[in-house]
């Protein structure tokens, strides 16, 4: 298989050094819990601007109604948008997925269900924390 020539185009250190270092346990908890501290929790905080940005274009893309909620609405709407809307997901995961090492590429496949749902989730509720009148453009 061509694996081995993609580790050659692609620096993998350099993508570790790029996530933070969120001083997260991960020795002690379970293997599910471990790829979410080491790979998963670190390239959110690393891609959480873009992250943020990719949904306020979604925001726009679907007429601004988000701004005319009340805030507990905004956060139920967040998750709907997630959950309903393969394509937001997907981009979403995507920008997160693509800062995996190949290794860490193989565990997420090897459950991916498991991944894609704590992925998910913890992508809403990254957006949930978000002051959205700041990104508000019209």
């Amino acid at each position: 298989m061509e694996i081995l020539n993609l580790t050659t185009m692609r620096d993998e250190q350099q993508l570790l050094q790029l996530r933070p270092d969120l001083q997260l346990p991960i020795l002690t908890s379970k293997p599910e819990e471990q790829f979410q501290n080491k790979t998963l929790r670190p390239i959110l905080k690393l891609q959480h601007e873009l992250l943020v940005q990719l949904f306020v274009s979604e925001i726009q893309k679907r007429k601004n109604v988000f701004f005319q909620l009340a805030p507990p609405a905004r956060l139920e709407w967040i998750s709907n948008a997630l959950r309903s809307d393969p394509r937001l997901r997907n981009r979403l995961a995507g920008t997160v997925i693509g800062h995996f090492t190949l290794e860490e590429v193989q565990t997420y496949e090897a459950n991916e269900a498991e991944y894609s749902r704590r992925l998910v989730n913890m992508i809403i509720q990254r957006l949930q924390s978000v002051d959205f009148e700041g990104e508000r453009k019209g």
